[in-house]
């Protein structure tokens, strides 16, 4: 027989559910904004252009 969930213990847990989606949704947010002030930057035209060289030159188009 399954225990029983008494209704205050579940009451509490009503918010989790939306404090994980405020949490992955600032995590998120932060990971975008770092991305981006890093592939605007010298350093994020650099890479591009030395990932699409890369990549041509696997396809032999190089």
């Amino acid at each position: 027989m399954a225990p029983r969930t008494s209704r205050a213990s579940r009451h509490t847990e009503r918010g989790v559910t939306t404090a994980e989606y405020a949490v992955a949704t600032a995590a998120g947010a932060g990971f975008a904004g770092l991305l981006y002030k890093l592939l605007s930057g010298g350093f994020g035209d650099k890479l591009i252009k030395t990932l699409f060289d890369h990549v041509l030159n696997l396809l032999g188009l190089g």
